[in-house]
């Protein structure tokens, strides 16, 4: 497999990870504060001997709080250093709430930031149908009502496609709210748990987005709010305050999907591009 161009003596691995992230606050290094890029960083610098922390490149940034089986990262390290060694060294030495299930070879074009292209997302809810297990507790959310998944996926169904996610994001300076959703559906596992799980997948998330459209399909689903109200809520271009923003605990990075080798610089092109939302005959904004 051939590497991604990376600096005169070095290539790119990619990093399969996982991670508990109920004491970590959130991916992003943070001053004085325990993350999860603080401790990989920290680490391959070690290992790999660079003289100073990694630079790590991430698919998604979760919050504080949020898990990830699926996370994605790439590094570039000296090209002395071989990934099943750097996989072997980690494996050793990362606390136990991290594990990097695998290093391998980036090939040419990858980013795992931009060349992704989508997320899928689960965010596992106990409703007063659920038999909830003390050991999940720290995974899981606990709605005090009966959940309806039927009427959570229907709601979840009428905000799929392109469109502004303003009302269900935290606005950051400089940065789009416009997303691709892909999936948006509830069910409810056949085991004895009988544990709600919320499918969202999209082309990338901005701040807070899983988080609150779970809050919207629970508001639906417990009947506090009637479905056409989800209507109402995504056309707003502002945030809106009656959704609710749905505890981290609950929520968890399944999977991060790239497009075939051939494809990734075309990928990476896309995702940096500035998303639009298309216009009609008119002129007007419309909405996949």
């Amino acid at each position: 497999m051939t590497s991604a161009p990376t600096r005169t003596g070095t290539h790119r691995l990619r990093l399969d990870i996982g991670y508990d992230g109920t004491d970590f606050h959130g991916w992003a290094i943070q001053p004085g504060l325990r993350t999860v890029e603080g401790e990989l960083a920290d680490w391959i610098g070690r290992v790999a001997r660079l003289g100073a922390p990694a630079e790590l490149t991430v698919a998604g940034r979760t919050d504080a709080g949020v898990h990830a089986r699926g996370q994605v990262a790439h590094v570039d390290v000296p090209a002395r250093i071989s990934p099943a060694e750097l996989g072997h060294r980690l494996g050793r030495v990362l606390p136990p709430d991290i594990i990097v299930h695998r290093v391998s070879p980036a090939p040419a074009g990858f980013d795992a930031r931009f060349a992704a292209s989508w997320r899928r997302y689960v965010y596992r809810l106990w409703d007063e149908r659920s038999r909830p297990d003390p050991l999940l507790r720290g995974h899981t959310t606990t709605v005090g009502q009966v959940l309806d998944t039927d009427l959570m996926s229907e709601a979840g169904s009428r905000l799929l496609g392109l469109r502004d996610f303003a009302a269900f994001c935290r606005r950051r300076a400089g940065a789009t709210t416009i997303r691709t959703l892909l999936d948006c559906a509830a069910t409810r596992a056949g085991d004895p748990s009988r544990t709600v799980e919320v499918t969202v997948r999209a082309d990338a998330f901005c701040h807070s987005m899983v988080r609150s459209l779970t809050g919207a399909l629970v508001a639906v689903g417990t009947g506090r709010r009637p479905l056409e109200w989800i209507d109402a809520v995504a056309a707003s271009t502002r945030r809106c305050g009656d959704v609710h923003v749905m505890p981290p605990g609950g929520l968890c990075l399944e999977e991060v999907h790239y497009p075939d080798d051939g494809a990734l610089a075309a990928r990476v092109g896309q995702a940096r591009a500035l998303r639009t939302l298309p216009r009609d005959d008119c002129g007007c904004t419309t909405e996949g």
